[in-house]
């Protein structure tokens, strides 16, 4: 059974989609809230599988409160849904840890597809959102600044290891390996895994040879 927490600060919108996971056998409610602090605080003490999280809410904004939830929580799998498909609200929630960005007038299969496909290791992304993150990598980009871990992590994303076995590969967490991998899509101008995979394979000579020892860091 997956758990959802539903962050939104408007009754209404909160109502309609606990009345949504009521259609299904396989999601349930876990909790609300109506702002940041209270989806921090109940994230907490709830330990949900899905926090279903708006971005424009009064006190703690939504990707403040992503931040702080899933760095207390790694296992937490956060969806942004949201009425705003702006470039930076996407790169700034997705940054901050969202693994997959849905906006509210979505049908509502879409939604509680949505809800188990990061449970599933997904990122559902909304076509128009998607189309924002492709319009702005289409503009000139600067020179790849990769950092050590973020190479390493490609290089392995290259080989075809998941990123359960990227993260004990290099002594880190998946929350971070998926962090990381979040910045090296930006920095190549890729949508999704399988298109840095074949990126890092073309340019193996130029990431160099995969060191096979870990890291005890979190870098």
């Amino acid at each position: 059974m997956i758990r959802v927490l539903i962050v939104d600060d408007h009754a209404v919108v909160r109502r309609g989609l606990v009345q949504l996971l009521e259609t299904t056998d396989d999601i349930r409610l876990a909790g609300e809230a109506a702002n940041g602090e209270e989806a921090i605080t109940l994230a907490a003490s709830l330990n949900p599988d899905v926090v279903l999280m708006d971005l424009s809410m009064p006190k703690t904004d939504g990707v403040q409160a992503i931040g702080v939830i899933v760095t207390a929580n790694p296992d937490a799998h956060v969806l942004v849904l949201t009425s705003f498909s702006d470039q930076q609200r996407i790169l700034d929630a997705l940054q901050a840890g969202a693994e997959g960005y849905l906006l509210k007038h979505a049908e509502p299969e879409t939604i509680l597809s949505g809800i188990r496909e990061v449970v599933a290791g997904g990122s559902p992304l909304d076509p128009k959102a998607a189309r924002v993150l492709l319009t702005s990598r289409r503009a000139p980009r600067k020179a790849l600044t990769l950092t050590d871990r973020e190479q390493e992590v490609l290089r392995l994303v290259g080989q075809g290891l998941p990123n359960k076995s990227i993260a004990r590969r290099l002594g880190i967490s998946e929350r971070t390996v998926k962090a990381h991998l979040t910045s090296v899509y930006q920095q190549l101008g890729v949508t999704d895994r399988t298109q840095a995979a074949l990126w890092a394979q073309r340019q193996s000579e130029v990431l160099g040879p995969t060191d096979n020892g870990a890291f005890g860091d979190e870098g």
